[in-house]
This record gives structure tokens, C-alpha cells and sequence, in this order.
């Protein structure tokens, strides 16, 4: 039996027709070139080559074996290739959800890194509720979501990404404008928007009013937190937001207020309970639990996320 090191020997030494070419083109040295073609020939009892001149000629016993060996070098090439776009992300699609609060700003941001570590990866985003993240999950639509709190099924395992906090958010003009923070108290004697509380994502919202013994009366209901920023941004009241909807100058027109409660609450990747996860997804978690982290409260010294009232 020849090696895969042979093979590629005596394939370079016919295509270059010398010791030396094969050598070169190998980058090793000739000596062990010429070694290693003597002791192929001698242990499969067959002259591969004629001397002429220097160079290096196929004997006819030897045609049919170069034959298989191109056919072999071929499927080396072919596997090489695959190999490399596998490297690449290629053949391969990223499928991910996320709930709309960490979809807006924190998940581009590590699907851009995913993107740089595999440029050729096909990758597929959802933008997903509570109900519609069970389902995708389950039904092997995709392999995570991105959820800003977890729950429990007997299906799904959930694995912490960072800790946030929640800001007051009002439109520029505001008399509540300009202050670095605000309490739970005053931003109830404002016209409120907000989720739904009944909703896990809104029941964030709501838990610090509660808490304190506070009315949480929402003149305005909307779905998503984006659109909470753009009804604060047209003037139609104040708002509480997590700090992830707006990092980085996620949405610009509006101002972040502290609020003096404390107000942290964690976020989630979940999966499902016992599937394995792809190298890619892999990445994804981590670099989206790194750009996360990286806005946390404790990393960023208590400040407002980076970039307030300003785009990226």
C-alpha cells in the first residue's frame, strides 16, 4: 500500500520531471525526494521512473498506477476544498432567535463577529415572542434564542448571557431632560408608555412599580421596545427601557435617566435540552454574551449605555 505521502511524491516528481522540481515544489529537500521514491519502488517491486537526460520519465508498468494517483490527488484537492469552506462557514447556515429587546442592537453586533471568524456562513435571524420561541426551538427551527428571562419547560435549558438594568427614557425638551436620574415615584406622575404587563418582557418593566407599591398606569401599550422609543421620541410620554434596546445609541432622540431603585435583571440563552450545538452557534453565544457583558452595569461603572441620544 502506498501513503498518502507517497502519493504525493511521486505525483510531484512526474509532474516536474526531477528530483529537484519535485523538491521545490514540495519545499523539502531532494535528498529525501530521491530517498523516498527508492524506497516506494523497492518495497512495491515496481519501477516507477526512467532516467533520461536528468529528468524523470513514467515507465509503461507505471502508466495506469500515475492514472490512480491523479484520480487520488484529485479527491485529496476535493477534500482539502471542502475542508476550507467548512473553515469558512460554508455548507453551513447559523440559525438564531431573539426576543425584540436584544435583537435591535446587541445581536448585529455579535453577528458581526460571527461574520468575520466565518465570512462564507449562511445565517438565518428571527425575531421571536415567548410562544413563538418554544415552538422554534422544539420543532428544530433553530438552535437558540437570545431571551431577556427564562421560564420553565421541561424541554429547554437556559444559560445565562449578562446582567441589565432599566433606564427612564424621555424625548429632548422634557422637564424631566437634562437629569442624570429619576425615582419610581416621579416617573409615575407622567403619561407612561409601555408592554403590556402581563407580557415576561413587560412584567420587567413593571416588577420596580410593584415592588415599591407604585401604580403602573400605561397610557400607551405597544408590542416592542423599539416602538416605545419612538413613541417617548414623538412626545407621547416617558417610557422605562432596558439598557440593551439603546446601548450604543441603539435609538437616537431620546434621553437616558437612571432610575435610583435598583432595577438589574439577567438575560438567557436557551437551547434545547440535550441537542448538540454547532461550532457556529457556539461562536454566536459567545461573542453575543461578550458585547452584552461589555454594557453591563458593573462594567460600566453605573454609566448610561454607551453612545446616549447619539447613532453608533
Amino acid at each position: 500500500m502506498m501513503t498518502l505521502r507517497q502519493v504525493e511524491v511521486i505525483r510531484a516528481v512526474m509532474v516536474t520531471g526531477t528530483i529537484g522540481g519535485a523538491a521545490k515544489l514540495l519545499n523539502v529537500s531532494a535528498p529525501g525526494i530521491s530517498r523516498l521514491v527508492k524506497y516506494t519502488e523497492r518495497s512495491l517491486g515496481i519501477r516507477f521512473f526512467q532516467r533520461q537526460n536528468g529528468r524523470y520519465f513514467p515507465t509503461p508498468e507505471a502508466e495506469n498506477i500515475f492514472e490512480q494517483i491523479n484520480g487520488v490527488y484529485k479527491k485529496v484537492d476535493d477534500l482539502s476544498e471542502i475542508i476550507s469552506k467548512i473553515g469558512r462557514g460554508g455548507l453551513s447556515e447559523l440559525r438564531i432567535g431573539s426576543v425584540p429587546s436584544i435583537s435591535q442592537v446587541m445581536v448585529p453586533r455579535a453577528i458581526e463577529r460571527v461574520r468575520r471568524r466565518y465570512p462564507d456562513l449562511g445565517i438565518d435571524i428571527n425575531i421571536l415572542k415567548l410562544e413563538e420561541a418554544i415552538d422554534y426551538l422544539l420543532l428544530g427551527r433553530g438552535e437558540c434564542v437570545a431571551m431577556s428571562y427564562r421560564l420553565e419547560h421541561s424541554g429547554l435549558e437556559f444559560m445565562p448571557l449578562a446582567s441589565g438594568e432599566l433606564y427612564c427614557i424621555v424625548p429632548p425638551g422634557h422637564e424631566l431632560a437634562g437629569r442624570k436620574q429619576v425615582s419610581a415615584a416621579e416617573i409615575t406622575r407622567y403619561p407612561l408608555i409601555g408592554i403590556d404587563p402581563n407580557d415576561p418582557y413587560g412584567r420587567i418593566m413593571a416588577e420596580i412599580f410593584a415592588r415599591h407599591r407604585l401604580a403602573y398606569n400605561i397610557t400607551i401599550r405597544a408590542r416592542f421596545g423599539t416602538t416605545v422609543c419612538a413613541l417617548v421620541k414623538a412626545g407621547l410620554g416617558i417610557a422605562i427601557i432596558d439598557q440593551f434596546t439603546v446601548a450604543h445609541g441603539g435609538y437616537p432622540g431620546i434621553e437616558l435617566l437612571k432610575i435610583t431603585e435598583p432595577t438589574r435583571f439577567d438575560t438567557y440563552i436557551a437551547v434545547k435540552r440535550g441537542a448538540p450545538l454547532s461550532l457556529h452557534v457556539e461562536h454566536f453565544i459567545e461573542s453575543l454574551r461578550a458585547e452584552m457583558r461589555a454594557v453591563e452595569p458593573s462594567r460600566g461603572n453605573g454609566k448610561a449605555p454607551a453612545g446616549r441620544g447619539r447613532r453608533k
